[in-house]
């Protein structure tokens, strides 16, 4: 099957998302966790330190879709990725469309960090799909600004994918599969 940008969509409104095997293996496969780590937007907190630097930005600005390849491209600076240039490209294809979206930290000029994901078509959720950081709290700094922008756009929930000891500090938790796939189902 190619993959499209419509695939794509399609596979998000069930549940599933691709994942390449590296950053230049060919290989995709899809993934549908059960449990799946899960916010819900109105269960959102930071700690006070990282709130209080969130409104006390100096030097720094935080922006959304100023830039989406930049971030998806600095998402695959680590040992290990999941994302290969055919998801990129998908991925960048769904920004243009209007269904990925992206939070930039912008120190000065420079792209110190970012995050993005999709909006899933007719449902309150948002598949967050990767973050970056090259400089302290910038990804957690975009995590509250995606938060904010969600809330203040009718979002409802915050799909993180995996849970982890990080996700759980902001209030992710873990919904069982069925239990996400009734909520995808809520238009």
């Amino acid at each position: 099957m190619q993959l499209t940008p419509e695939v794509l969509l399609n596979a998000y409104a069930q549940g599933i998302f691709p994942m390449a095997s590296s950053r230049h293996g060919t290989e995709i496969k899809w993934y549908e966790p059960d449990p799946r780590a899960v916010l819900r937007l109105d269960e959102f907190h930071a700690p006070k330190r990282l709130l209080r630097t969130y409104r006390n930005l100096i030097n720094q600005t935080i922006t959304v879709g100023k830039d989406f390849p930049a971030v998806i491209h600095a998402c695959t600076e680590r040992d290990e990725t999941w994302l290969n240039d055919e998801l990129i490209d998908l991925y960048i294809q769904l920004h243009r469309q209007g269904h990925a979206h992206s939070i930039e930290l912008w120190d000065g000029k420079t792209l110190a960090g970012g995050l993005y994901g999709v909006a899933v078509p007719g449902v309150p959720v948002f598949c967050g799909e990767s973050m970056f950081s090259r400089a302290r709290d910038a990804s957690k700094l975009c995590l509250v600004e995606l938060v904010n922008y969600l809330k203040s756009n009718g979002f409802k929930w915050l799909d993180a994918q995996f849970q982890t000891s990080h996700l759980s500090q902001f209030g992710f938790a873990e919904m069982r599969r069925t239990d996400y796939l009734n909520l995808l189902l809520r238009t």
